[in-house]
């Protein structure tokens, strides 16, 4: 809905499949709809049309455990390291034995060991981002959202976490579908990246990411193959893009 309150198509004839244990990305310009197409695949928001299917078992979307992590650590502050990230398992009555162990494999798979009862206020900006992501894995999701989920880091930390969830996910093959603007992080971390246009959102094309796995985040842009999948990308992107500096 706009300021003046009528009603403006968000996305437009949307149509997408993503594999399961696939890390599928969406990239595409500012407004065009990438934060509504995870809200209404994590069932947030209602699509007004179309549908959201899961062909695993026959299964809807929605009755699968999703994961979601956003831009913001969204960790409880009155909370420490251990209770926010056993707080998913509390939700669903896992014994207080069982939330422990479980919180602890976690803690220590992200690398915050001996932080394990500090609050959120005593981590920097890169601990939090760990912590948020033990918290939504702990509970074994069977797909997970990322939209923009280092978007506020610095770059150092940024590749430190992009190299964390590339491990995590070649680890566990949980189903990933990831926001981003970077085009470089979009590279490093995906089997395929749809290009979405300018609102409504469409999807104008996927393209596949044929490098070879596992990769190095840190030395990506040296990897053959990189710089004509950066420029390919970029391509289907730069209308779109000139046009919102324009308006």
């Amino acid at each position: 809905m706009t300021p003046g309150g009528e009603m403006m198509d968000v996305l437009q004839d949307v149509s997408v499949t993503v594999r399961e244990k696939e890390f599928f990305t969406v990239v595409g310009p500012s407004g065009c709809g990438k934060s509504t197409l995870l809200n209404i695949a994590s069932g947030l928001l209602q699509p007004t049309d179309g549908t959201i299917r899961c062909l695993k078992g026959d299964r809807e979307l929605q009755k699968l455990e999703i994961g979601y992590i956003t831009q913001d650590s969204n960790l409880f502050p009155w909370f420490t390291v251990i209770e926010n990230i056993m707080m998913p398992l509390e939700i669903r009555k896992v014994p207080k034995q069982e939330r422990v162990e479980r919180a602890r494999e976690w803690i220590k798979i992200v690398g915050l060991e001996g932080f394990e009862n500090h609050y959120p206020r005593q981590l920097s900006g890169g601990m939090q981002k760990r912590c948020s992501i033990a918290r939504t894995m702990v509970y074994e999701p069977e797909v997970l959202l990322m939209d923009e989920p280092f978007g506020a880091l610095d770059a150092i930390t940024k590749q430190t976490m992009q190299k964390t969830v590339l491990d995590l996910w070649q680890r566990r093959q949980t189903s990933v579908i990831f926001i981003t603007h970077d085009l470089t992080e979009a590279i490093a971390l995906s089997d395929r990246v749809a290009v979405m246009t300018g609102r409504p959102g469409r999807i104008r094309r996927t393209v596949d990411i044929p490098l070879a796995r596992p990769r190095d985040v840190y030395n990506i842009t040296d990897q053959t193959g990189f710089q004509e999948l950066r420029q390919e990308l970029w391509s289907l992107l730069e209308s779109d893009i000139e046009t919102d500096l324009k308006a």
